[in-house]
């Protein structure tokens, strides 16, 4: 069971650790132009960071329905959870594509900038919003083979997405001076280069299959495929699913937004600070992510195929290495956590201030790591709605905690308002992972009973 685990999750932290690499490649591109360039791409990445990360459901309610259907056999139901996921996507994308316009005028709004920055964040918006289709496509082909207990291929597909996006932002900017809508357009041909990879790739696994007639190719047989998969009564209940993450991931994003908001609001130095020390909280998420995958396909697997036995195994394996990793991780933090700042910035002022806050570096692998792996556990089983539910008290603590602390306080130090700010991010991060822990026995092993 552990190699099953390992070698579901160890590819999953290298695709991972890819996923930045696009937004720093046009960071290191744009970094010669101007500071103007840096700016907008900031902006630009931000916007469409905003956009995607709320529908990462594509991928986590793909990849729980996904390996339900692969441990019960039914590969015809495998296939037909790809067709629906990728007409969500296709759905959602040509939406974008149509409300671009709508959106470009909220930018503004939600971001600050001179107007050169935001002329050319607008130009990123316009160019790179074209690859909506296949961002997303790729956030379902990426669901899929991860429930398939395939978590190599994504790897394979993030790498050379991410080759093709190097090689395109240095032809274009650097060699046809393009400028910013090079850098945008250079990420466009990199999504469409990944997801005809991942296509290619799809073919020759569904050829494999050989149980139904392929969604890829056009006769008569595969579009009544096509036709059996949308089915109202089908896709509600993939509509149900992934409508509670949905929901779960905006609360997600309002807990992040809300800090990086609150830490401006006290001091820019903060701001720096707490900017850096979530890089701590990163770099554990990237490696937790990949356990969290791990659950994804095991639990999904052994749900379908009704095993007990071995997904109270997979739980339990799963939960000691997050226990192994989350020691790991405080002792390297304590070690060297002055030496991970300074690969960020070199402005001793900000890395020493940092200082006074590292006690709460050493508790984000105590209070997260079961909030990170309950997710991957919840989503393969497509327990989405205790997912949802824990999310909706953690937030509501998170904002309850702080505002109600700062307020009792009254006027209080820098310092001290930004412990209460991570005070509640730690309680958040706790009340994630217990919630969901204490409905495991209900929501998870009675489903392969």
């Amino acid at each position: 069971m552990n190699r099953r685990i390992l070698g579901l999750a160890l590819p999953n932290i290298v695709t991972n650790i890819t996923v930045p690499l696009l937004g720093m490649v046009d960071m290191a591109i744009v970094g010669h132009l101007s500071a103007t360039h840096i700016g907008a791409i900031t902006i630009g990445t931000s916007i469409f960071n905003l956009i995607y990360w709320n529908f990462g459901f594509l991928r986590m309610g793909t990849s729980g329905f996904t390996a339900q259907a692969y441990g019960a056999g039914r590969m015809d139901e495998a296939v037909k959870t790809l067709i629906r996921a990728c007409a969500i996507a296709l759905g959602i994308a040509l939406t974008l594509i149509a409300l671009q316009w709508p959106i470009s005028l909220a930018v503004p709004v939600i971001f600050e900038g001179s107007d050169e920055v935001m002329q050319l964040a607008l130009t990123y918006f316009f160019v790179r919003i074209w690859a909506a289709p296949a961002t997303l496509g790729l956030y379902a082909v990426k669901g899929w083979f991860i429930g398939m207990q395939d978590s190599r291929t994504p790897m394979w597909i993030a790498i050379f997405l991410n080759c093709v996006n190097i090689a395109a932002s240095l032809l274009f900017v650097i060699v046809l001076h393009w400028d910013i809508a090079g850098v945008a357009l250079g990420t466009v041909l990199a999504n469409y280069s990944g997801l005809a990879l991942g296509i290619a790739l799809l073919r020759k696994r569904l050829k494999q299959l050989n149980t139904t007639p392929s969604p890829l190719s056009t006769d008569h047989s595969s579009l009544s495929t096509i036709k059996e998969a949308l089915r109202w009564a089908d896709m509600r209940r993939f509509f149900k699913v992934n409508g509670d993450i949905f929901l779960r991931t905006v609360c997600l994003s309002a807990v992040f937004t809300f800090i990086t908001a609150a830490s401006g609001r006290i001091s820019d130095e903060v701001l720096a600070v707490d900017a850096l020390l979530l890089q701590f909280f990163t770099l554990f998420s990237y490696i937790m992510d990949g356990f969290a995958y791990a659950g994804e396909a095991l639990v999904g697997r052994y749900i379908g195929a009704r095993q007990g036995r071995n997904l109270r195994l997979a739980v339990r394996l799963l939960l000691l290495w997050g226990l192994a990793l989350t020691a790991l991780f405080t002792v390297l933090y304590a070690l060297f956590s002055v030496q991970f700042l300074h690969i960020f910035t070199d402005a001793e002022d900000i890395i020493e201030a940092a200082g006074d806050y590292m006690g709460w570096v050493l508790a984000i692998p105590v209070c997260g790591f079961a909030a990170f792996l309950f997710d991957g556990i919840f989503v393969g089983a497509t327990a989405s709605r205790t997912m949802r539910n824990a999310m909706f008290v953690a937030t509501a603590a998170f904002f309850s905690l702080y505002f109600g602390l700062k307020l009792s306080a009254g006027a209080v130090s820098e310092q001290t308002w930004n412990n209460i700010l991570w005070l509640a991010f730690m309680v958040y991060l706790i009340l994630r992972g217990l919630l969901q822990g204490l409905r495991v026995r209900k929501d998870i092993y009675r489903q392969a009973e």
